[in-house]
């Protein structure tokens, strides 16, 4: 398949360089089980495939205080109570989209942040996206590089990504441990990578903002 040549049409696993399309049943656990299992699979959007590296899970309202659940739901999150497999994107810091599958049955709220990956098709326009000179390894290196790479924005916010999240190829060694930047749920170990790959973003601790 050449590069910058995908769609986000269904793909046929016969001629799917990753395999087939993941069923919605796989999205229809706790995130916390799905993230892991994420990791090697690849993602297609807006013309480009990505291989997840560098996943987050995110829990249940009541459960999980880092989770945009945890109080219920609001209109800015209500996708993430909606159907599993669909997409929750959200706007942060002002400037950045962020992309989420959404974990559980209708009406539950858990999602899976997807904070890093490889590009595997697609590389020229991954590029266009991000632009300027940014290495390969760096492309979709964070969840709002990752997001931009794909093409993902708010108009996306409840896409129904069946279809478009592929088997891909199994990871090497999985690690986990506490995820980045989150003020509350910290020792939460809901982070998930694969162990020493290139595309997977630094750990950062969150750092309250002092007020001037």
């Amino acid at each position: 398949m050449g590069r910058g040549l995908l769609s986000t049409a269904v793909f046929d696993s016969r001629v799917s360089p990753w395999g087939p399309a993941l069923p919605r049943a796989f999205f229809d656990r706790h995130a916390s089980l799905v993230a892991p299992e994420l990791l090697g699979r690849v993602v297609v959007h807006g013309g480009v495939a990505l291989r997840l590296t560098e996943v987050e899970a995110y829990g249940l309202p009541g459960e999980d205080p880092a989770a945009h659940t945890y109080r219920g739901m609001t209109p800015r999150n209500s996708v993430m109570f909606g159907p599993p497999g669909h997409l929750y994107v959200y706007f942060t810091y002002g400037m950045h989209f962020c992309a989420n599958l959404v974990c559980l049955p209708e009406g539950h709220g858990s999602g899976v942040l997807l904070r890093g990956g490889e590009i595997v098709d697609g590389l020229e326009l991954a590029r266009a996206r991000r632009g300027g000179a940014v290495a390969d390894r760096e492309l979709a290196r964070g969840p709002a590089r990752l997001a931009v790479a794909l093409g993902i924005a708010r108009a996306e916010n409840g896409r129904d990504m069946i279809g478009d999240v592929l088997t891909g190829t199994p990871p090497g060694t999985i690690q986990a441990g506490p995820r980045t930047g989150v003020a509350t749920g910290a020792e939460t170990p809901w982070r998930f990578w694969i162990d020493g790959d290139p595309t997977v973003s630094p750990y950062r601790r969150h750092v309250p903002r002092k007020r001037t």
